[in-house]
């Protein structure tokens, strides 16, 4: 278990340094010069090639990748060219406040697909599972930017029970749980986040078990005189590593995938913050967010290879 973890965390990093260079270079490919951004329409030449060497965007490129990849390496990844402030503080801030709704959706995704593809696979062919399936059905095919709208026009406009945008009446960026008014402004974003993993794990959960419950030792299991509940818990415990494998990428979605969701309700999060990063060119916070979205996403798929060795040791790692 101990070599497997070392040779994948081993493996990690090439992909790391992939990740690296994509997240480089993709920002360089988009029009517009982001210094002439930040000059006012009358400025000089002399005032951009300033700048330009300034920020170090006179240099080739190649140059720019290795000395922004050994500062990233020592935890700077430079400063925004909109705040004047360090990436990591801007990007850390942003990240906290992702992790909030994601791990709200994740919760309600999580436990809602899991509990209702388990009881689908279990009355497999019979209306709950029909009514299952065409729960999760829906739920992967309602685009969620569209949920989020139709959320805010219901609950925000008509009836007014819950707040359209924001993470705070007064434009707060600092999230407390135990807080009702801020809280409230997290459930609808929440609710929008969680639709597309809640269909998905259904979906997967349900196939799942349901394959496993139609193996010969499930039979076995029943002709012994096991009961009912315990024979779902050994089908649910030898599905599991493929529910797991399903939930974790959700997770990586659901923590770099929320551009849309953080733009429509304005929260503060990694996506809010790249969607301003690109409509202002600033580049090295473009750079610091994918790149930390990124290794977030890898990071997740190793901790998931890793419980499902831990979970169900028939799984043999070479």
């Amino acid at each position: 278990m101990w070599a497997y973890a070392a040779r994948r965390i081993l493996y990690a990093v090439p992909i790391a340094i992939g990740v690296t260079v994509v997240c480089f270079c993709l920002v360089f490919l988009a029009p517009g010069d982001p210094i002439q951004m930040l000059l006012p329409p009358d400025a000089s030449q002399a005032d951009l090639e300033y700048l330009k060497k300034l920020y170090g965007f006179d240099q080739p490129i190649p140059v720019q990748y290795v000395k922004w990849l050994m500062r990233a390496i020592g935890g700077d990844l430079g400063v925004s060219l909109q705040t004047s402030r360090p990436v990591l503080d801007e990007v850390s801030r942003a990240l906290s406040n992702t992790v909030i709704i994601s791990l709200g959706a994740v919760m309600l995704a999580f436990s809602l697909g899991f509990a209702l593809g388990t009881t689908a696979a279990y009355f497999v062919g019979r209306p709950i599972d029909r009514v299952v399936t065409g729960v999760s059905v829906v739920g992967v095919s309602v685009p969620n930017y569209w949920l989020g709208i139709v959320l805010i026009i219901i609950f925000a406009v008509n009836l007014g029970l819950l707040p359209a945008t924001g993470m705070g009446s007064q434009g707060s960026d600092h999230f407390r749980l135990s807080n009702w008014s801020q809280l409230k402004y997290a459930i609808l974003p929440v609710i929008t986040m969680s639709m597309v993993p809640l269909g998905i794990i259904m979906r997967n959960t349900r196939s799942a078990v349901a394959e496993v419950l139609a193996h010969d030792f499930v039979q076995t299991l029943r002709a012994k005189g096991l009961g009912e509940l315990a024979v779902l818990r050994h089908a649910v415990r030898n599905a599991l590593p493929q529910i797991l494998a399903v939930m974790g990428l959700q997770f990586g979605y659901l923590v770099g995938g929320s551009i849309l969701i953080e733009t429509i309700f304005t929260w503060p999060g990694t996506g809010f913050l790249l969607s301003k990063a690109i409509l202002t060119r600033d580049i090295p916070v473009l750079q610091g967010a994918i790149l930390i979205l990124a290794l977030c996403f890898v990071a997740t798929n190793l901790a998931v290879d890793l419980v499902q060795t831990a979970v169900d040791p028939r799984i043999k790692r070479a």
